[in-house]
């Protein structure tokens, strides 16, 4: 079948389609596949009969069986726009947006798709066919779409606001174990006491600020996990469509370990070790 948007039907055909159902004469009707969302919107279901006009007027309308109801591919570009598609065979699909008074519009066609039998050599078939047909723009299905270029400047766009995100949050971790660490100095200036070294300490901070960074990161791991799925249901449910909004990955999991763990323990190190340096009777308050 080939796919086209009702808009497709006419430059201002979407708005004035007509949609009537019926039950009369459904076998002998051309069948229509419809997206979910057309037939939400208008209570449609298998074996519904419908017209469609491709005229905002809906003159010279066409009845339809619905023969199925499918799910649009989720589109990053048009997740926001209603998805009001359907689907037609070739034929029914001529017959519908033939104009008589123009008898060459249905020999007009915008694209075709060629599937080769070595797709290994689809940039040779796309330039030996462009060098044929000067008119004719070939280029492989795998060739990179220039749409992407807007997610490539959004992901820079996160990329900066993730490193200002990072450092900033280095700095309010390392102020808030400075804290932290300078309530315990009567204790670590009691462990010096006794006669623990500066090294014996240290390590202990570093097990102690280890376990801390492993706690935190298995936590956020968790509530990562847990916030995409709702996350990706209330943007769903938001825009009516598949489209997958957040995604944790092993990839991105590994990253925000091999981030999280190393700067918490080297807050916890740099933190005691500004308290460590200190005399004893300072840390005593002696």
């Amino acid at each position: 079948m080939i796919r086209t948007r009702l808009r497709a039907l006419g430059a201002a055909a979407l708005a004035a389609v007509a949609i009537c159902i019926g039950a009369a004469r459904a076998g002998e009707l051309p069948g229509v596949l419809i997206s979910r969302q057309l037939a939400e919107a208008h209570g449609l279901h298998v074996g519904d009969v419908v017209r469609l006009s491709r005229h905002p007027s809906t003159e010279g309308p066409r009845e339809f069986r619905v023969d199925g109801v499918y799910e649009p591919t989720p589109d990053p570009m048009r997740f926001a726009q209603a998805h009001l598609e359907a689907r037609f065979h070739l034929p029914d699909l001529l017959d519908l947006i033939a104009d008589p008074s123009d008898p060459t519009a249905t020999d007009t066609i915008g694209a075709i798709n060629v599937a080769l039998l070595d797709p290994s050599r689809a940039e040779t078939f796309a330039r030996d066919l462009s060098a044929r047909f000067p008119l004719v723009i070939a280029r492989p299905t795998t060739a990179p779409n220039e749409r992407t270029t807007t997610f490539v400047v959004i992901e820079r766009f996160h990329l900066a606001i993730a490193i200002v995100t990072m450092i900033g949050s280095a700095v309010f971790l390392l102020a808030l174990m400075v804290m932290l660490v300078d309530e315990r100095r009567e204790m670590v200036g009691t462990l010096r006491l006794i006669g623990l070294t500066r090294r014996r300490i240290l390590l202990q901070v570093l097990a102690e600020g280890t376990l801390i960074a492993a706690a935190g990161t298995v936590f956020g791991l968790l509530f990562a996990l847990a916030a995409e799925r709702w996350f990706n249901r209330f943007f769903q449910w938001r825009y009516d469509t598949a489209l997958v909004f957040l995604r944790i990955t092993p990839s991105v999991a590994m990253q925000s370990v091999l981030l999280a763990m190393p700067l918490g323990v080297v807050a916890s190190l740099v933190a005691s070790w500004t308290l460590l340096r200190r005399h004893i009777l300072t840390l005593i308050r002696r």
